[in-house]
């Protein structure tokens, strides 16, 4: 077996609202890093958390917060193993360093994509976007019947473990959707020196997000530069048609073509008239 190991931090005021309850602080910042575990194919094992916490903090929140991290070990099979916890003047500040493992040579990545591969995503691209817009008030109540869900897509994200795993020997490069489907897309083509077609009109939306285009459709290239949803992207031969949609039958995800690699380096989206849309952004700048 290898190891694999990623490291996500997540900090007030940046990842999530001062606001949110100490479960949802939870859950989001262990299912981030999972989700990178899961872009790489690897089986979740342990993992070392470092808190940073304001001082005066209720010890009832420290209590709700670990019963939720209790929560999502048992359901994705790993362990705490080690980390720290300190006080700051600072904002409440979580940084997870989670560890997989997978065979020898069969971890997933980036690299890869090859001329003329499908892409395709799991799960819908944009309900995180909505789902905190909806938090902070900036969407009117319209759709209550997808409100929560849509708030849930954002507060606790699923990574897409098994998915990730049956991906193995099937994709030939793989990301998760954390700064951006566009910029996320771009990332796995630049290190094929290659670049992509997206197609607006196959982009899955939830219900909820169809509801919201319906009353604000210039959001639709929002969602499709916006960030948080954790969702599989990746590329694989058209040869594997037939194996995805048996993998998404197992698995219980949804998977959808969405592209295809072609030689000119750089993502571009085609509308639905089949003309070039043009991108105020393409996805979170972390800087």
């Amino acid at each position: 077996y290898q190891i694999v190991v990623t490291c996500d931090a997540i900090v007030c005021g940046v990842h999530f609202r001062s606001e949110d309850c100490p479960e949802d602080v939870a859950a989001r910042g262990l299912r981030v890093n999972l989700s990178d575990l899961a872009a790489m194919g690897a089986c979740p094992v342990g993992y070392l958390l470092s808190l940073a916490v304001p001082s005066g903090t209720d010890p009832s929140w420290f209590e709700r917060f670990s019963a939720q991290l209790a929560s999502d070990q048992a359901t994705y099979n790993l362990k705490l193993i080690g980390g720290d916890t300190v006080m700051t003047p600072g904002p409440l500040t979580l940084s997870i360093t989670a560890f997989g493992q997978i065979r020898t040579g069969q971890a997933l990545t980036r690299a890869g994509a090859k001329l003329g591969d499908k892409i395709f995503v799991s799960g819908n691209v944009g309900d995180a976007l909505l789902g905190l817009k909806l938090l902070r008030g900036e969407l009117g109540s319209a759709l209550e019947s997808q409100v929560a869900a849509l708030k849930d897509r954002f507060l606790r994200p699923e990574p897409r473990i098994a998915l990730g795993q049956a991906l193995i020997g099937v994709a030939h490069a793989v990301i998760d959707v954390s700064d951006g489907l566009i910029a996320d897309i771009g990332h796995i083509c630049a290190l094929a020196d290659l670049g992509a077609r997206l197609n607006i009109s196959s982009v899955p939306l939830s219900l909820g997000a169809r509801a919201v285009l319906g009353d604000v459709p210039d959001l639709l290239p929002n969602l499709l530069s916006a960030g948080d949803d954790y969702e599989l992207v990746f590329t694989a031969p058209s040869s594997a048609l037939e194996t995805l949609s048996r993998i998404s039958s197992d698995t219980g995800v949804m998977v959808t073509e969405i592209g295809e690699v072609v030689a000119t380096p750089g993502v571009v989206v085609i509308g639905v008239g089949g003309d070039e849309v043009q991108m105020e952004a393409s996805g979170y700048q972390h800087f």
